[in-house]
């Protein structure tokens, strides 16, 4: 490999794609497109990156496997940096098998990070852990020692673990600080600071109104003795005890009105429009919410009693001495897509299906309908249509985001 082939690979790896195409801009020998390629992507050119790549890819001939697992590897990041999650993971995982059996350790290890970054945007948390378990960044270069960390962190804010959040992000820094690439630490930063931000809002009743809440105050809530109506995850959990109400969408919208009402009770003809849509309670509305009310209280036997009261209904706790409901931080009916867009990053509407579990239809409905008053764009054509949106200031997206979280 020539100097300035060498030369531009270090500028890249210090974070410098324009002192790389000084050295290779001129050049279309397969090595400096590659390089060309992960320098247009460095500079938020990610088409012309892809392209670069795959006539990179083309060129290096049958016996130079390495090279072409290399720009496989590349072409991924490019992919994932563009919300193309449909991208064949098959192919990424045949790339870091290749550069593995030939010694080279580090774009190894980075092909299996882009794998289990992937897992974690589409939320598949449990299938993301087992593969950075399978990980050891000690030999690894600070670069991606604070991708892993920033893995790390990731996984753990979902998971509503803001200690080994906090803990991950702080080692991030320290590489990030180590490897001396601006745009790694500007990441780091902008992890941190989503940390900190309000991650849900805590409604206690009528009197005591709403304040927000950080992720480590939601932990928090989430390990105390309080009933915990969670607006986030669609359950009711206390004491160490959850009710999944995630399939029950009228039980839950009954559970909530109670908890938002506690510790008074709410009226049968409010319960009848929250749960119903009716506008007016008759008596066929309220025979079925005496049934709506009977399945409640089993399912939250362990936790609380409905009680009827002369107006209408009551949330008794059984041990907890206070009922709150945690809400999201923006509540609208798109508001998982809003959480995704926040990134800043460039969606596709099928990356969106992807990521959220939903049909690709059903996500296009959704944009169109936020694009009509003006909370989401859309850019370019048919399949290569992107959606954006200003990042949402103010708040994290933690618990907007599709994650399982386990059991309390």
């Amino acid at each position: 490999m020539d100097s300035l082939i060498t030369a531009a690979g270090q500028a890249l790896a210090a974070g410098d794609p324009l002192g790389a195409l000084k050295r290779v801009a001129l050049r279309d020998d397969p090595p400096a497109l590659a390089l060309r390629g992960i320098a247009m992507a460095q500079l938020g050119d990610l088409e012309r990156a892809r392209t670069l790549l795959r006539q990179a890819a083309r060129g290096f001939g049958p016996r130079e496997a390495v090279a072409r697992a290399r720009c496989a590897t590349a072409e991924a990041e490019v992919a994932l940096a563009s919300r193309d999650l449909a991208f064949p993971t098959g192919a990424l995982a045949a790339a870091a098998a290749v550069l593995e059996a030939h010694g080279d350790r580090v774009n190894g290890a980075h092909a299996r990070y882009l794998e289990v970054r992937r897992l974690l945007l589409i939320g598949r948390l449990e299938a993301a852990e087992a593969r950075l378990a399978t990980l050891d960044p000690a030999p690894l270069p600070p670069a991606l020692r604070a991708a892993h960390a920033l893995v790390l962190a990731g996984v753990a804010m979902r998971r509503l673990k803001a200690g080994a959040a906090r803990a991950a992000l702080d080692q991030a820094a320290r590489m990030a600080r180590l490897a001396a690439i601006p745009a790694l630490s500007a990441e780091v930063a902008e992890a941190a600071r989503a940390l900190e931000a309000p991650a849900a809002r805590l409604i206690a009743g009528r009197q005591a109104g709403e304040r927000p809440l950080r992720l480590d105050e939601v932990e928090a809530l989430l390990a105390s003795p309080t009933l915990v109506v969670d607006a986030c995850r669609n359950r009711v959990l206390g004491g160490g005890v959850a009710v999944s109400l995630t399939t029950r969408p009228v039980l839950f919208a009954l559970a909530r009105a109670l908890a938002e009402a506690w510790p008074g009770d709410m009226g049968r003809d409010r319960l009848v429009a929250i749960a119903f849509g009716g506008r007016r309670a008759d008596e066929s509305h309220r025979a079925r919410l005496r049934v709506e009310a009977g399945r409640l209280r089993r399912l939250l036997a362990p936790l609380a009693g409905v009680e009827a009261t002369p107006g209408g209904f009551v949330l008794v706790p059984l041990a907890a001495r206070e009922v709150v409901v945690l809400a999201r931080p923006v509540e609208e009916k798109h508001a998982a897509i809003l959480a995704l867009l926040s990134d800043g990053e460039a969606w596709s509407s099928s990356s969106l299906a992807l990521a959220l579990g939903a049909s690709q239809r059903t996500v296009q409905r959704a944009l169109d309908a936020l694009a009509g008053c003006g909370k989401a764009e859309g850019v370019g054509q048919g399949r290569a249509r992107r959606w954006t949106m200003p990042p949402a200031p103010g708040f994290a997206t933690a618990l907007l985001l599709p994650a399982g979280l386990p059991g309390v």
